[in-house]
């Protein structure tokens, strides 16, 4: 049975940097994208930035600062 990210926690500068799992287990960002790579993680996506690197974005909303704080 797969997990969905359903809160993040950011750091000063705003950036995402953990999320809280359905399971309610906190990961890592980078965490969260290899499980997200490995089909652990469901409801987002995988996109590739313009210098090549890959990065979350939710599968339903528009945007991550739609989800909880924790």
């Amino acid at each position: 049975m797969s997990e969905q990210l359903v809160a993040i926690q950011r750091n000063h500068f705003g950036d995402i940097i953990s999320f809280q799992t359905s399971t309610g287990r906190v990961i890592s960002y980078r965490k969260a994208l290899q499980e997200a790579e490995e089909g652990i993680i469901d409801g987002v996506n995988i996109k590739e930035g313009h210098d090549g690197s890959s990065y979350l974005t939710p599968g339903m909303i528009s945007s991550f600062d739609e989800y909880p704080l924790f």
